[in-house]
Order: C-alpha cells, then structure tokens, then sequence
C-alpha cells in the first residue's frame, strides 16, 4: 500500500470527521508505517460541514452572537473559506433542535431568524457565495425567519407585519422586499439538501418531520396548511412553484423558501462538498480509500458522504472500505459497491459506552490495524 485516502463522515455524537480520520490513520500506521495517507474531512451538508470544510481547506471559523430559535441570544459560527468569498453555514448550528429543551420544541414558534442572521453576518464581511447545510433545524417557517433577517417582511391581509413561526405561514398575504440587504443580488446560494420531499401535502415538510421538531397532529395539519398558503403566495410574487420542487420542503420548508427567494440552488450535499475539496484530484493514485459514518445502514445508499465517496472512487476505479459504529443491510452495501463494510464494535456495549469519545477511538484504530493486516498478508 503507497497510498490510501481517509474521507469518513463525523461519528454523530461522539467524534467529528478529524478525529475519526486520525484514528483510521494510527490503524493504518500500525501496519505500514510508511504508507503515504490523506486525511481528507468531510460532510455530507449537516452536523459537522462548518468544521470538515474549514479544516480540510484551512479556512476561519468566524463566531456571531444571534438568535436560537425561540429568539434567545447564542453564539454560533460559519466557515468562511477561498479567500473569503465564501461562507459555509450550518443551520443546526443557530436554528437548531439541540438548541432548546424537549419541552419547549414547537414549530408553530420556532423561526430559522439566526441564520439569517449568519448570512447576513458574512455578506457584510464580503462573502459573495454560501453553501448552506440545512439538516437539524427546529423549525417548520419555509425559511421565513431567515428572509425576515436579511430584510424580508411579511404582511398579513389588514396590512400587520407578522412576526415569526411555522403560525404565520397561513396568515401572509403581502411581501414587502424593499429593505433586503442589497448584497444579496450578486450572491449565490447552494443548499445542500438531501431530501426529496416536496414542500407540501402528505410527503412534505410538515406531515414527514414536524413531529420530530414537537408538533401534535393538530399542529401539523396546520403547519402543511400554512405552507399550501405560503406557496401560494410565493407563487402570485415570483412566479415560482415551490410546492413540488424535490427538496424543498427540506427543513421545514426552508429549501423551498431559499430556492424562490434566494433563488437556490438544491444539491446533494455530500457531492457540492467533495466538488469544493477537489476530492476527485486527491484520490488520484491512491490504492485505497476508507470511508464510513456513526451508522451504515440502508440509508447510507441514499447520498449519505460514503456514498458520495464511493461513487467518485467508482469513477477512478479505487476499491472503497466503509467502516461504522454500527453496521446494518451489510448486502446493499456491498452490491452497491463497497469492497467491504465493518462495524468497530468489539462486543455488545451500551450506546452511552459506544459513543465516549476515546473508546470510539481505540475501536476504529483496532478495527482498522485488523483490516490493514489482512491486506498486508495477502499481497
């Protein structure tokens, strides 16, 4: 082995994409000290895109004091990258489920407002082109509170501003565009986004996610309602209907309201981050690649970053390896192409014990000197 390529999605919950990288490398030197390896971070578009990409392509983490979204003040960061022109944001990171209690979740009053604020942020400071990961978020407001931080109002029918929240979807009869940031116009947004659910109806936004985020089935009802209305709206002001674009009702209903807004595009998350890393110029020459994520399962083969790994490495004829902490529909996998797939854990454990960080550590170096010996013993 000369080289072999580490590109492995975070384990969600216990080690980010650098740490489980670091670890796949001791593994691999423990057999071949002196093969050449490449670490490369990566996301597929959720929890983790901000840190892979700033690192892998040596960017800054700029912090910003914002709103959550219940509207409390919190600190949260982006990425800013390629001479800082553009801006990598998380949603989760300021309009985020974790950043409130089980108990206050309901996306009736939940607003996507702080990132907004992020990108706002980052416009001012010159950025010009966002990639934008909108997995995670608490929120069910079609992106609504976003647009209102960069300007945006809406009104309802007695000529009322509105204020935030999956409730005022059914009430807004008027947008008023006239004090949006004027940076936008020259800006482009790319939404990763890896859903193909519609914005509306029973496989949209509100009926597949919303309980998730809180809601009872009396608000769901009310929230896919109230994004029937917003489209419709959206759809006399911009000529754009959103309600059955693939993706758009994505967070909520945030991919919709960037796509007709902002003018978005919806790309698979996992390959605008490999396009942005020139990843396809990294595994040239390479012997092997590894790959994996916390959990392998079926949907894995459903634009997960292993898949988007494996698909370029197809293209270039490298064999891939996909490690994970837990392993499930090992058949799909391997018919999907995956040379082999292998869980790291050694014995039954609690999820608790699997997901301390140095224990998940020392099972993926282990797991891959196991998986580095048989190759060494077999040439």
């Amino acid at each position: 082995m000369k080289k072999i390529v580490i590109a492995s999605d975070s384990f969600k919950g216990s080690l980010t994409s650098k740490q489980v990288a670091e670890s796949i490398e001791k593994g691999i030197f423990n057999v071949f000290p002196n093969c050449v390896t490449d670490k490369v971070f990566i996301a597929d578009g959720g929890e983790g895109t901000v840190d892979a990409l700033v690192e892998t392509l040596k960017g800054d983490l700029i912090t910003v004091k914002v709103h959550n979204p219940l509207m409390r003040p919190v600190h949260a960061y982006y990425g800013i990258i390629e001479n800082g022109t553009t801006a990598i944001i998380e949603t989760a990171l300021a309009s985020g489920l974790t950043l409130i209690a089980q108990e206050e979740r309901n996306p009736m009053k939940t607003t996507t407002y702080g990132t907004g604020e992020l990108i706002k942020d980052a416009l001012l400071r010159g950025c010009r082109r966002f990639l934008i990961g909108i997995g995670g978020s608490a929120t069910n407001d079609a992106g609504t509170g976003l647009l209102q931080a960069l300007g945006y109002r809406f009104f309802d029918s007695t000529g009322n501003e509105l204020g935030k929240g999956g409730e005022i979807l059914s009430k807004i009869e008027r947008i008023d565009d006239s004090q949006v940031i004027k940076e936008i116009k020259n800006s482009e947004f790319i939404v990763a986004c890896d859903v193909k659910n519609p914005f509306s109806g029973k496989t949209g936004a509100s009926y597949v996610f919303a309980p998730q985020k809180g809601a009872d089935q009396e608000m769901v009802e009310m929230l896919d309602a109230g994004l029937k209305h917003f489209a419709g709206i959206v759809k006399r002001y911009y000529g754009i209907d959103i309600d059955n674009i693939p993706g758009s009702g994505a967070a909520g209903g945030m991919g919709g309201g960037l796509k007709a807004f902002l003018n978005a595009s919806l790309v698979s998350g996992i390959n605008i981050v490999l396009e942005t890393i020139d990843f396809e110029s990294r595994i040239k020459n390479a012997d092997l690649i590894i790959t994996g994520e916390g959990k392998l399962d079926a949907q894995t083969a459903m634009g997960k970053a292993p898949c988007g790994v494996l698909e370029m490495a197809q293209n270039n004829n490298i064999p891939v390896i996909a490690i994970g902490g837990s392993v499930e529909a090992y058949n799909e996998l391997n018919k999907q192409g995956f040379t082999a797939v292998f869980p790291v854990l050694p014995a039954p454990v609690t999820l608790e014990k699997a997901l301390e960080p140095d224990f998940a550590k020392a099972n993926i170096e282990n797991t891959i000197t196991q998986i580095i010996r048989i190759i060494k013993n077999l040439k």
